[in-house]
Formats: C-alpha cells, sequence, structure tokens
C-alpha cells in the first residue's frame, strides 16, 4: 500500500512538473510572438499610435467612410494585443511628423493630403495618376516603368507599405489604393500575414507591396494576389522614360 501511494505520488508530481513546464514554454513562445508583433508595428506595451483616414464627403460631420471604418477596425484588434493606444486623425488636419509614433495611413492617394505627401516623400519611385478633367485613368500607379490601371469592380491595385523615416524609429503603414475596397483589403493582407511578413521583413525593415484585388464586385476585399515586391523600385526616384503597360 505504502509503494502505491509513493508510485501515485511520484506520477503526480510528474504530472504537475510537465504541466508547468508546458505552460512555461507556452507563455515563453506567446511572450516572443508579442514581442515581434509589437517590433513588426512599433507598438510597445503603453504606446500610442495614430490612425490617418479619409472624411466621409457625403456626411455633414466628420464621420469615416465604411470601408476605411471597417479597415481601421481591422487594425483595432491588432492594436489592442499590442497594448497600444490608438488615435483617429482626419488627413487633413495638420499632424506632427512622422516617426516619434506609429502612424497607420489608409486610403486614396489622390484625395488623402497625408497619404499623397508620404508617397511624394518616401516612395519617390511611385507616380499616382490625378486623373483627367473626365476622370479618366485617376489613381493609376505608375512603379518601375510599369503602368497598373483599374477596371473598377474587377481588377484594382493597391500599395501596402511598411516604411521607417523621420525622428525616432516608429514605423509608418501605408495602405494607398485605386478605391476603398481595396483599403480594406491592404489592410486584411497586413494583418493575416503579419508573422509572414515579419519573418520576411524583419521588425524593422522597409517593404513595399504592389497587390491585386480582383472581381470586388462579386468578393469584396476577399480575393487578393501579389503582383511585387517592389520596393526597390518605389524607393529609387524614377527616371523619365516612356511608360510600359502593365500585362
Amino acid at each position: 500500500m505504502d509503494d502505491t501511494l509513493l508510485l501515485l505520488t511520484v506520477a503526480a508530481a510528474a504530472l504537475i512538473v510537465g504541466l508547468a513546464a508546458g505552460w512555461a514554454v507556452q507563455s515563453a513562445v506567446t511572450r516572443r510572438k508579442l514581442t515581434r508583433e509589437q517590433g513588426f508595428f512599433g507598438l510597445p506595451d503603453g504606446s500610442e499610435c495614430v490612425l490617418v483616414t479619409h472624411r466621409d464627403s457625403s456626411s455633414a460631420h466628420w464621420s469615416i467612410p465604411r470601408h476605411d471604418a471597417l479597415a481601421l477596425l481591422g487594425l483595432a484588434a491588432v492594436i489592442e494585443n499590442c497594448g497600444a493606444h490608438p488615435e483617429v486623425a482626419p488627413h487633413d488636419t495638420g499632424l506632427q511628423g512622422f516617426g516619434a509614433r506609429t502612424e497607420f495611413c489608409v486610403g486614396d492617394p489622390t484625395a488623402h493630403r497625408r497619404l499623397a505627401a508620404h508617397l511624394a516623400n518616401l516612395l519617390p519611385g511611385i507616380a499616382v495618376h490625378p486623373g483627367d478633367e473626365a476622370g479618366m485613368d485617376r489613381g493609376t500607379f505608375t512603379i518601375g516603368g510599369s503602368t497598373y490601371r483599374m477596371e473598377p469592380g474587377a481588377v484594382e491595385y493597391v500599395l501596402l507599405a511598411r516604411l521607417t523615416a523621420g525622428e525616432g524609429d516608429r514605423p509608418v503603414f501605408l495602405a494607398a489604393g485605386q478605391r476603398p475596397v481595396t483599403h480594406r483589403a491592404a489592410v486584411r493582407h497586413l494583418v493575416r500575414n503579419r508573422a509572414k511578413l515579419t519573418r520576411k521583413h524583419g521588425t524593422d525593415g522597409q517593404f513595399c507591396l504592389l497587390l491585386k484585388v480582383v472581381n470586388s464586385q462579386a468578393y469584396g476585399p476577399d480575393v487578393v494576389e501579389l503582383v511585387a515586391d517592389v520596393t526597390k523600385a518605389a524607393l529609387t526616384a524614377a527616371e523619365p522614360k516612356g511608360h510600359r503597360a502593365a500585362a
């Protein structure tokens, strides 16, 4: 009886030790994952960030367009998980420079002032066509001599970038698209692939990806394809030359 009790005691102790060790390992893995995520987004615990978006021109009061609001909601869980505190600001409000706190800039670069400024200053190799008087070719991207025109509802493009510049070391994330649904698609791609992007680019790397949203009329922001990593071309000022149309 004493031997049986001893065996049971040893087995229970081993089980408790095993459970404690497993919990410790799992906690360590979770902490490392959170630390990498906080580093990638530049959101250490207790930090602040700003989400810069359009004003809804159809509203008499300041409100956020539907797709942009849904894009910001997609970022909310990430920000909360990192233990950071967000501020939402309209694009035409005077804001401080970049680098002091993480910034998420979401919208149409032909109408979003701060986003347009970031593209001009941080991604000089990208040109965004403002459109002619009839609005033709508005939002068309020219990158490295290739032109990317949208076919509304069928094929639309969006830029997703993580950039570091200015004072401080906090990144600026850009989701610059040709239509509102593409902004949401880019943010969704960022959130879903954040671990993969961290492994590929590091917690302090820069990147600029060109994404294609396919058949948004039927699928909304759900079907997204990576066209190319255009980081090198985007960071290099373009030389005047003839443009070739994208295949």
